[in-house]
This record gives structure tokens, sequence and C-alpha cells, in this order.
């Protein structure tokens, strides 16, 4: 990758580090269309196997908001590697089409999908080729709703109805925590007490998704226009549990030692990362944990910082890449391969008048 020179002056100055090892790939790249907000729908991997999902729209430019044209319906699709991350080929899975009852702007999400209904429980979290992923009709009140799947994300079931824990609204995207045979722990985004959003809870299942129970509030309820969503979970074992939120403007570290009962803040390792943006939380082979974040300002990209010491402390930016044409970017999820490179997955723009499209940066930390 190759910069100007003044852009390296100003990482050299600001103390930046550009990273020297980088490969970026394309996910998938399609003109005319909106591929948008890897976080949102997930990430799962299996050795050098690579499955992740996304939305799949259709551009339509706009320099205050999303560059997505709402007035036409969208997909929810995935894309798989078998080889790291190198090559992706896109899957449509009919059980992920959206339900024709959820709308944006008055026209219909999807192409006509089930109704969410109750899940039957007894779902078993441990089949290793188990995968969850959760959705939301409304960024600040919901309705919820989750699909999963036995076969490593090849056919799924759902969608099945979430609860609304006793909040104003859940706006569900996919972070969750398998913590045995039928109990898992779901970081989901509550609306805040006056409808918007948003702040993030800790919800459990033990009986395989038939019935749910709120844990806690993930710190205090924003003030003002701040928001906390968007959590990107890790788990060090033994009921430690970290999380990094999405802020209006930056990203916090909070932990819990009790199995996600009871929550401290850590830290803020993304004091700015432009106009916002989520992290993915990932655990090296040597022990370090690395955050990857999309940058919403000039100079617009992915970045990346490691911690030695289980988020307590953090590395200054790693730049992963700073050629984005404009702020509608990121949305990460990242894997760490079985030789032990790290493939962060995300949306991206060449310029602001052209498709986002999802790309993929393999890396050596």
């Amino acid at each position: 990758m190759r910069y100007p020179l003044a852009l390296l002056l100003f990482f050299t100055i600001a103390g930046f580090c550009q990273h020297p090892s980088v490969e970026h790939v394309i996910v998938h790249k399609e003109a005319g269309r909106y591929g948008g907000w890897p976080a949102n729908h997930g990430i799962w991997s299996w050795g050098n196997e690579i499955l992740v999902g996304f939305e799949l729209g259709y551009f339509k430019d706009n320099q205050r908001g999303h560059s997505i044209d709402y007035d036409k319906p969208a997909e929810h699709v995935l894309a798989r590697s078998m080889d790291g991350g190198k090559t992706w080929k896109l899957e449509r899975p009919e059980g992920l089409r959206p339900p024709a009852s959820i709308k944006i702007a008055g026209v219909p999400a999807g192409a006509g999908g089930k109704e969410p209904v109750d899940c039957e429980g007894g779902l078993d979290f441990s089949n290793p080729d188990f995968v969850f992923t959760a959705r939301m009709a409304n960024i600040h009140i919901g309705p919820s709703r989750f699909y999963y799947s036995n076969d490593r994300g090849r056919t799924w079931s759902g969608p099945c109805k979430l609860p609304n824990f006793g909040q104003h609204g859940i706006a569900a995207r996919t972070d969750y925590i398998i913590t045995g045979k039928h109990e898992m722990i779901v970081f989901l985004t509550a609306a805040k007490s006056n409808e918007k959003e948003g702040r993030v809870i800790a919800v459990k299942t033990t009986d395989g998704a038939r019935t749910w129970k709120m844990l806690s509030f993930v710190g205090p309820e924003p003030e003002g226009n701040d928001f906390a969503i968007m959590p990107a979970f890790f788990s060090l074992g033994g009921g430690k549990i970290l999380t990094a939120i999405r802020h209006r403007r930056f990203i916090d570290l909070w932990g819990s030692e009790d199995g996600g009962v009871t929550w401290k803040h850590v830290t803020t390792p993304v004091p700015d990362s432009g106009r916002g943006n989520p992290a993915s939380l990932s655990r090296l082979k040597d022990g370090r944990l690395v955050l990857v974040y999309g940058y919403r300002a000039e100079p617009y990209g992915i970045r990346a910082r490691i911690s030695k010491d289980n988020g307590k402390t953090w590395s200054d930016d790693i730049i992963l890449r700073a050629d984005a044409g404009g702020w509608d970017l990121g949305y990460p999820r990242s894997v760490v391969r079985p030789d032990g490179k790290v493939v962060s997955i995300y949306y991206y723009n060449d310029s602001v008048d052209t498709e986002r499209y999802i790309g993929a940066t393999i890396w050596q930390p």
C-alpha cells in the first residue's frame, strides 16, 4: 500500500503506526449495491473456514447518512471462505429472509420471510457447528428476533421472538457467549428511557432459548444525545468478560467478573473514532487482545489497537488502511486463523459516490 508523503508525515507526527504487512481482499463488491454492517450480523470460524453475515441493499448517494436506498428491499446474506479469508463465495440462505411485516420507510425490508414465533427451546449450543444471529426491525425500539443454524450457517431455523426485558424496546445485533449446552449470554441494545438509542444489556437463557432473563445493564444510561450501543464481547474464562461498547465518538471497555451480573468500567481504548464506530475484540495466539474499528474521520479507514494486559492499557493506533473516500465504513468483525493471522472484515468505500462493499484485511499483529 502506498500513501502520499503528506499522509505519511501526518501518521508520523500523530504517533500512529502504519502496519507494514497487510493484505486486502474483496469479500463482496457489486456495482450499484450497498454491502454493509458485518458487526450487526456476526462472524464465525472453524479453522480456515470463515463465515460472515452482512446486509446487501442498493446504493443511493447520501452525504449526511448511510448511502443505502431505503426505498428498495435489502437482503440478509452470508459470505463463506474455505481458505482463511483469501477467497469468498456469496450465499443467500432462504431461512434468513426478513419477515414481510418488517418495513423501513414504509417499504418491506425483505422478500417475505417467515414471521417470528416463540422458540420451543432445547437448542444445543454445544454443537460445534451451531451459529446464532440476531436482528432488529428498528434501531431504537425493535422488535427483535433471532435465527439459528446447526450446520455452520448453510440452513437456518427461525425467526424466533426476543422479549423486551421490561425495556422500551430491544435493538438486537449479533453478540453472544455460549456458557453451557443450553446456556448462552447475549448482549443487546435497549432503548434509553427517552426511547432513543440506546444502552447495552446482558441477557441469558438456560433452557436452550425457550426463556430468557435480563442479567444487567452494562454501565449507566448515556446522557443527552450520547448512546452506548453495539457491544463486542470477549470471554477471559472463569466468568470474566470484557465488552467494547460504541459511543457517539469513542469506544469504552467494560468488564465483569461474575458472568455478566455486575460490571466495572475498565478504560477507554479508543478516545476518538470520528463519527463513531463499533469494535471487534479478539485474542491473539500469544495472549494479547486486539481491537479493530472503523475510523470515521480523515483519513478514513480501518485501525487496530493491541493490549498486553487484558485490556487495561492499549497501544497507539495501528493503521490497517486509510484509503477510503468517506466516513460510511467499518462495523468490523475479526477472527484469528490457526496460523495466528487476523482476518478483519468490514464494509468499505473507494469514494463517497460509489457502491459500499465488504472487504477483509488479513494481517499479522
